[in-house]
């Protein structure tokens, strides 16, 4: 299905809507989940049957077989998951469809770069932004799902945080799509609309689903091997650093535009008596780094 196909229409699927109603039945609803509870997979009618709790042998096929294909699939050892059926399950997990969970604002050991007071987090539909309640200075704003709320403290939250939004920038970045793994374009603008309060950002947007991701330009080079290693250089594991204690991330205090057509963007990396200047393209490529000692 393309961006420019209605959602409605599939000739060579089951219809969205279809789909939906197939799920919207308790009984099924049970069927994936003894399905995701099994220690081993395929699973045996039976076995399924008993987990399931239903009695009558013929109703729960029936119910089983609405499933088959689409989001169950029966082998000769049993039945198991088709992606889709995974896919039901894990937006349940994740808490997508039925929590609507709210947060005590979270206190950050991490000073706002304009004013100096602690950075805070703030969690309501099923959005975490990060931000500076003194000055309003934004430094992070992205979706988390609340199962991701569950079992963990704030320091566990803000740490599972911090590694996803990693992690769909990573994505974005290599032209995958976080959330339908459709085809994602990049493309380095100047900030007019002064979104991100930078002059300017990177935005990833999705050809197929039309989900968007916006950055700076440091943001990309978060996972780049010499940035790394400069950090590993200096004590520092840059893997586990919040994303939003690192300036050249947040702000483009230290990002410098050397041209714009194409785009040639410098970021410069300081720390103690190191920096690191690196420069990219406008695909986010790097095409040169030069590392220096400082007095």
């Amino acid at each position: 299905m393309s961006s420019d196909t209605p959602l409605q229409e599939c000739d060579d699927c089951l219809a969205p809507a279809e789909a939906f109603s197939v799920i919207a039945n308790e009984t099924r609803l049970s069927i994936l989940e003894a399905l995701w509870q099994a220690p081993e997979r395929p699973v045996r009618f039976s076995e399924l049957r008993k987990e399931v709790g239903m009695r009558d042998s013929a109703q729960f096929n029936y119910h089983l077989q609405q499933l088959a294909d689409h989001f169950v699939v029966q082998t000769d050892d049993g039945y198991d998951f088709r992606q889709a059926g995974k896919k039901v399950v894990s937006a349940i997990l994740a808490g997508s469809f039925n929590e609507h969970p709210r947060l005590d604002p979270i206190e950050l050991e991490e000073t706002c770069a304009d004013c100096g007071a602690n950075l805070h987090a703030t969690y309501e539909d099923e959005t975490l932004v990060i931000d500076c309640p003194d000055c309003a200075k934004l430094y992070g704003s992205y979706s988390f799902p609340p199962g991701g709320l569950n079992d963990r403290t704030d320091c566990e939250i803000m740490d599972a945080f911090n590694q996803r939004v990693r992690h769909l920038h990573c994505l974005a970045a290599d032209g995958v799509c976080p959330e339908c793994n459709g085809k994602m374009r990049t493309d380095v603008t100047r900030d007019s609309e002064d979104i991100l309060g930078t002059k300017i950002r990177v935005d990833h947007q999705c050809e197929q689903c039309r989900h968007r991701l916006r950055s700076t330009v440091g943001l990309s080079l978060l996972d780049q091997s010499q940035v790394v290693t400069f950090y590993s250089d200096h004590g520092i594991d840059l893997c586990q650093k919040p994303f939003w204690a690192l300036s050249w991330c947040v702000s483009d205090e230290q990002t410098t535009i050397l041209a714009d057509d194409p785009w040639e963007i410098a970021v410069t990396i300081s720390l103690s008596d190191g920096e690191l200047r690196v420069i990219v393209d406008d695909d986010l490529n790097v095409v040169e780094i030069e590392r220096r000692q400082v007095a």
